[in-house]
């Protein structure tokens, strides 16, 4: 049973040249209350029945690495724009038109989704076709990859940053909360350790600060901040017993935070933040600029590609000549099962199509291929799914 979730393009023999005849049939057969249109499937050569048969193994997966290509660049849409849905909205669409409006007819009935014989032409080599809409694929996914780096580690360095700045006082940069007057500088022989303390634990520091090293200057440790988690001391020492005194405040859960004073430090600090700032934004609006753009590209190239396998697979299953109609129908949840039951009881006369197509591979070696050809969830009509859009 093909998904609700997705559109489904079908494909059925003309029997008197004119397309829009299958159109109409799939509306009576639906009794005109589904979604739908024209879908236009190009004339393209098809080559040999083996090729045929060798290109319908491998477009299943390229299907599914182009709609894997589509489904990541929605999401990321969707994560640069905060899952918002209005302004996802305005971002996921095709050529400047939602969705929906480049698949299916407007109102008057006009069908909105054409092959573009400008890029792919309409009479060339299916497996050239194939080829170069692989390639413009890849070329989408690498673009995409290269910007989402730049950004995310630009994106990394200031979140990075902001930690430093936001995070407890066992943490966080002390920068902003130690004055120069609070440290002892220059001396010879003496320093000071800024000491972050568990609340708790702050009787105990008083009790404990003196005797945690043989050289440690009496009365000499005070309170310069404190926060929901810690107090931060200052405590002066004698050089000499630096890894002795942390060793011991390791041991009592009394954590020495590595700090040197820069005159210019704090004012770095605010530079820095304010470059990494304006870097994540520059490149948060490029990425969400390149990231419409190649939603739109890799949306047109799936369609595309779909339209491909929509043509191979008439070509196995109904023969030469190329004559086939396409139809895009837009099922909806609470009646996509009736809806598939209609079609079916309508094209149900192509149900002998399978046996001609079978008749047509003599050769013993085809049978294999003939065989993953026909596993795929059968109907008496060609049906494949393009994913719907939704917010």
């Amino acid at each position: 049973m093909p998904s609700d979730l997705s559109y489904w393009i079908i494909s059925v023999p003309l029997h008197d040249g004119d397309p829009s005849s299958v159109l109409e049939d799939v509306r009576r057969a639906t009794g005109g209350n589904t979604p739908c249109g024209g879908w236009t499937i190009p004339e393209l050569k098809a080559g040999t029945l083996s090729s045929l048969l060798t290109l319908s193994d491998q477009l299943p997966k390229m299907d599914a690495t182009f709609t894997a290509v589509v489904s990541k660049l929605l999401d990321q849409l969707r994560s640069l724009v905060g899952d918002d849905k209005t302004r996802l909205a305005q971002h996921a669409r095709v050529n400047d038109r939602p969705v929906e409006e480049y698949l299916l007819p407007d109102s008057h009935g006009q069908s909105a989704w054409r092959w573009d014989k400008g890029r792919w032409g309409d009479d060339g080599k299916v497996g050239d076709v194939v080829a170069s809409l692989v390639s413009e694929m890849h070329t989408v996914e690498t673009t995409q990859k290269a910007k989402a780096q730049s950004y995310n580690l630009a994106k990394g360095a200031l979140n990075t940053l902001q930690r430093k700045q936001q995070g407890n006082l066992s943490q966080r940069s002390l920068l902003d909360v130690v004055k120069k007057g609070d440290i002892v500088e220059n001396s010879e022989f003496l320093e000071t350790l800024l000491v972050a303390v568990p609340k708790n634990n702050v009787k105990d520091w008083f009790d404990k600060y003196e005797r945690l090293a043989s050289m440690v200057v009496p009365r000499s440790s005070q309170e310069l901040a404190k926060d929901n988690d810690f107090v931060l001391m200052t405590v002066t020492i004698f050089k000499k017993v630096h890894d002795d005194f942390v060793h011991k405040a390791r041991e009592n859960k009394f954590i020495v935070r590595d700090f040197n004073w820069d005159d210019e430090g704090l004012e770095n600090q605010k530079k820095e933040l304010a470059r990494l700032e304006q870097e994540e934004k520059e490149l948060w609006t490029e990425l969400l600029r390149l990231t419409r753009i190649n939603f739109s590209e890799a949306y047109q190239l799936l369609a595309h590609l779909k339209t491909v396998r929509l043509f191979v697979e008439s070509v196995l299953r109904y023969g030469l000549p190329a004559e086939y109609a396409g139809v895009i129908v837009k099922p909806e949840p609470k009646t996509a099962v009736k809806t598939l039951k209609q079609l079916s009881a309508r094209f149900n006369y192509l149900a002998t199509a399978k046996d001609r197509a079978s008749n047509t591979v003599h050769a013993d070696d085809m049978v294999g291929e003939w065989a993953n050809v026909m596993e795929q969830e059968y109907y008496d009509f060609v049906l494949f799914e393009i994913p719907k859009v939704d917010f």
